[in-house]
């Protein structure tokens, strides 16, 4: 059987990579010729790891591939894995001057639809259109098909792998409790639950019965995390704490993730842990709920201004309040206690 090479491109944002990682599962099993080498941040080369026949190739945009001399650079390093396909996952500009200088060397390519007009028909103020888009993967997956690999998507929960348990955190996962993950942050403001709602959550469920996880954010989010793991004793910190591929390895023992419309929804899906998310001013009609997850496990309220956004970063104000306000703490411990 005749190998080919698939150049893959798509440098971020975090959940938009982890969703690839999803489809290039599936490509890969379902086409063993093909051999896929993934174009992303470095930090994100955990994602891809274990999928079979796929290089990861980083591409550092603040430096040494950064503007159209640097695209010309990573140009000529992606040129020596002899590639025969080009598949643009990303389409933004960054990566069109990278795909135009395999266009005009006569690479075989194709690029993401991203459906901008549909999403804007779906977020506007006026005369929205509030019917369910084409999911992200399947915009994803249509991009190899257009380059002629068939492609179906099962869209069914992963099946979990058998992944190490992180060392620090051996005892509190080996513990006759329900082990939930918290993924309380986002980039965008508009897609974060107020946070002393958790408090509500953490008293509610007793450490004798629940093991709380955080995880995600930067410095800010590192020390609310800090506080909450110093004020519950059943509540643990992970920030900062295991790395890309220890986070995925630690939500791989999770009973449940809970999570905002970001990043950790989709790390959720990548090990087959199922994701419980909660939802405002973005909407799973846009396409971007986690693979193989249930929009029966979405918690939000509909409201004729949802959604106003696409990616959490413009307001939407419903009944005075913002969109994922009216998420209350008992819809979340309900939620939590038909586990």
């Amino acid at each position: 059987m005749k190998k080919v090479r698939v150049l893959v491109i798509r440098f971020s944002a975090m959940g938009d990579v982890a969703m690839v990682a999803s489809v290039l599962r599936e490509l890969s099993a379902q086409h063993k010729q093909i051999e896929l080498i993934m174009v992303s941040r470095p930090q994100f080369a955990a994602f891809f790891e274990g999928i079979p026949n796929l290089i990861f190739h980083p591409i550092f945009p603040d430096h040494q591939h950064k503007g159209p001399k640097g695209l010309w650079r990573l140009f000529n390093e992606l040129k020596k894995y002899e590639i025969d396909y080009v598949a643009d996952l990303h389409n933004n500009i960054r990566s069109r001057i990278l795909t135009l200088f395999f266009k005009t060397a006569g690479y075989h390519l194709a690029i993401l639809d991203k459906a901008r007009h549909r999403k804007k028909e779906l977020t506007r103020k006026r005369h929205k259109i509030f019917k369910p888009l084409r999911t992200t993967v399947e915009r994803y997956a249509d991009v190899f098909r257009a380059l002629g690999f068939s492609l179906k998507l099962n869209h069914h929960q992963l099946q979990r792998e058998e992944r190490p348990v992180p060392e620090d955190y051996h005892t509190s996962l080996t513990s006759e409790t329900i082990k939930i993950g918290i993924a309380p942050f986002a980039q965008h403001p508009y897609k974060v639950w107020t946070l002393s709602h958790w408090d509500t959550i953490f008293k509610t469920f007793p450490a004798s019965a629940y093991t709380f996880f955080i995880f995600g954010g930067g410095k800010q989010e590192l020390e609310t995390a800090a506080t909450w793991s110093a004020q519950y004793p059943h509540v643990y910190n992970t920030i900062g704490q295991l790395g890309l591929t220890g986070e995925l390895d630690l939500i791989s023992h999770l009973n449940v993730m809970i999570s905002m419309d970001s990043s950790g929804m989709h790390m959720a899906s990548l090990v087959g842990t199922r994701c419980i998310s909660i939802w405002g001013a973005t909407h799973p009609y846009a396409g971007f709920l986690g693979y193989g997850q249930s929009t029966a496990d979405c918690i939000q309220v509909e409201h004729p201004n949802r959604p106003s956004s696409i990616y959490g970063n413009k307001s939407c104000i419903c009944n005075g309040i913002e969109a994922i306000e009216l998420v209350t703490p008992q819809m979340v411990v309900d939620k939590i206690r038909s586990l």
